[in-house]
């Protein structure tokens, strides 16, 4: 039987990643990112991945799985939590990524992945909200006919997978939730965090690693590169924006970010925890330190 699992959430620049690691060093156990962007090999300042030292004294998941222009699913992260979970250590999932949050705690239905030639035959549908009404009546009903994005992705979702989306998410409805125990940090003091930690990214090899994906021939348009971490950067580094005025850019989005991440937590029902109560609850599901 496996061990419960701890998840470390919080707004970034929270000290999620830090906390988990020196959790799991101190139980001997494993640390899952649920950050959507440690998985791109290449980032990582912009990342904010842990040290190779740190990595090297604790087992890591979702960290370096995938080159910058391939794609990083919610099954691929339930994937990486399954495989840290079946090394029958303790572990701890640390991140601000709602939609892997939200996996493990309120199960989501597995979609099919994006079909571009499809996506482009349905994005020149002139009434996809009628489309949609025929082929999956619930949806349509909870989706405003103008919301053409949710709409083509859930025409799209019944045409690969044979069912409706309402079916598929009313089969996974009474899928258990993976998390025993949930601890949502969060600071006071965020703004200045997020400003010190973007500081301290820029002493480091922030720029350098950017400009040497970009030399390496990755498109400034990839998913990674168009995050708010490297967004204002590149557009720095082709000439667009001065230093000064690409920090300040990506510090605002930092911020932004982290306020989204509070607002989502709320929605969740989660309240704002301290350090010491992610040991308390760690030491509730596994027990004191050895």
């Amino acid at each position: 039987m496996s061990l419960p699992l701890l998840i470390l959430g919080g707004p970034t620049a929270s000290g999620k990643s830090a906390l988990a690691h020196q959790i799991a060093e101190r139980y001997g156990g494993g640390v899952v990112s649920a950050d959507a962007m440690t998985v791109y090999r290449g980032l990582e300042v912009g990342t904010a991945k842990p040290t190779l030292e740190a990595r090297a004294r604790v087992p890591h998941w979702g960290i370096d799985l995938r080159d910058l222009h391939e794609g990083f699913t919610v099954a691929d992260f339930e994937a990486e939590v399954d495989a840290a979970i079946a090394s029958h250590r303790p572990v701890i999932v640390a991140g601000g990524t709602p939609f892997y949050l939200a996996a493990l705690v309120r199960p989501l239905a597995r979609m099919p992945e994006a079909d571009p030639a499809l996506r482009a035959e349905l994005e020149a549908l002139e009434a996809p909200h009628a489309r949609l009404l025929a082929l999956d009546p619930a949806t349509a009903a909870r989706l405003h006919p103008n919301d053409r994005v949710r709409i083509i992705r859930a025409i799209e979702v019944c045409l690969l997978s044979g069912e409706p989306m309402s079916a598929l998410h009313a089969r996974e409805a009474g899928r258990p939730a993976r998390a025993h125990g949930l601890c949502w940090l969060d600071r006071p003091d965020l703004a200045e965090r997020i400003a010190q930690r973007l500081a301290e990214m820029l002493e480091g090899d922030y720029l350098g690693e950017l400009q040497r994906a970009l030399d390496q021939g990755a498109d400034p348009d990839c998913k990674p590169l168009r995050s708010f971490s490297y967004v204002h950067l590149v557009a720095h580094l082709k000439g667009e924006l001065d230093l000064d005025e690409a920090l300040r850019r990506t510090q605002r989005d930092t911020w932004r970010l982290a306020r989204k991440q509070r607002t989502w937590a709320r929605s969740m029902g989660w309240s704002p925890a301290a350090p010491e109560d992610a040991w308390a609850l760690a030491a509730a599901l596994w027990g004191p330190p050895p």
